[in-house]
């Protein structure tokens, strides 16, 4: 029970600071924002989750559903690593780890704390989106019915465990001193491309085994390029093309519609998400031997301190003699 404390203490006093910050606000704007415009008209002129085909599907939960975890695994992947990144560096900059690892806490265990403060803001800007992604489904009308389940379920086994391992990149960042200022800023922005040109590459790929397999990238991309190529070929029974894309397409006439009534997971699916989010999990923990040394190299903190006190070292000289008894080391 003392550990549980210890842990929803941390998260909870992270969560808080993250509420607080002009960035979370900032960031859920933008994700509020992109939620709504990721949900056009039929005759907005533009469609935003497409098949190659140029058809989407009607907006009903389950449609709405997986467009909000294409966009959260796309802008949130990234615009969340630049919210969440910091906390574990302020502890270190201010020297608050000190005062921590006096206590029972373990490595792993801060760590994990951490990483969950970092899940459940993500999971704040989820809920916002999944919100404002209900509401266009009753404004568009394509499909009144509401069916939470399904609006939901694809954010949790797409979006999260994509999410997951951006937190656990963010808590490497923040431990490895070459990496915690402008130079990881850079480098997880070339990183999320990578990881995005490879979800890609998936869908060109003529490999059966990424088509019909369990394999996906941490954005589930794949597994969304799978079910919908399987079911629009048991719905018009021919061969369709395999593929589709995510952002804004331009189109000058008005998109063709399908029914997408619900999004039946298949259980190797379920297992190949699940190995990203264990993924995450492992590479959190395997940052709890490299955290004294990490925090030893302070990046700010240290270099302030000596710089201030190289301006003194002619009071070490006067104070010197005091050192001797009780009395002499408190007035120092």
């Amino acid at each position: 029970m003392d550990a549980l404390q210890r842990f929803f203490a941390i998260l909870a006093a992270d969560l808080r600071e993250r509420t607080r910050s002009p960035r979370f606000w900032v960031v859920l704007a933008c994700v509020v924002t992109a939620s709504w415009w990721f949900v056009p008209s039929i005759s907005a002129g533009y469609t935003t989750v497409t098949l190659t085909g140029g058809e989407r599907g009607r907006y009903s939960s389950a449609w709405v559903g997986m467009v909000m975890a294409m966009e959260f695994s796309t802008l949130l992947s990234l615009l969340g690593f630049y919210l969440v990144r910091g906390t574990l560096l302020r502890d270190i900059d201010t020297r608050v780890w000190q005062l921590l690892v006096a206590t029972p806490m373990t490595r792993g265990g801060y760590l994990l704390a951490k990483w969950a403060s970092h899940m459940a803001v993500f999971l704040l800007i989820v809920s916002a989106g999944l919100g404002v992604g209900l509401v266009a489904q009753w404004v568009r009308a394509e499909d009144p019915v509401i069916n939470l389940v399904e609006l939901i379920k694809p954010a949790l086994l797409l979006s999260i465990p994509g999410l997951a391992v951006t937190a656990m990149l963010a808590v490497w960042f923040d431990l490895l001193p070459w990496l915690r200022r402008t130079a990881g800023n850079v480098l997880f922005f070339f990183l999320w491309i990578t990881l995005t040109s490879i979800s890609v590459a998936q869908l060109e790929s003529a490999d059966a085994s990424v088509r019909n397999g369990w394999r996906s990238d941490p954005n589930g991309i794949a597994v969304v390029a799978r079910d919908v190529h399987r079911v629009r070929e048991l719905q018009t029974g021919k061969p369709e093309k395999f593929g589709f894309s995510v952002g804004v397409n331009l189109q000058k006439k008005e998109p063709r519609l399908f029914e997408w009534k619900s999004w039946q997971v298949r259980g190797m699916d379920l297992v190949g998400r699940a190995l990203w989010m264990a993924f995450a999990l492992g590479g959190v923990l395997l940052a709890a031997p490299v955290l004294d040394w990490a925090a030893a190299r302070g990046s700010t903190s240290g270099r302030t301190r000596s710089a201030a006190g190289a301006r003194l070292r002619w009071l070490d000289l006067l104070l010197d003699p005091l050192q001797g008894n009780p009395v002499g080391r408190l007035a120092v």
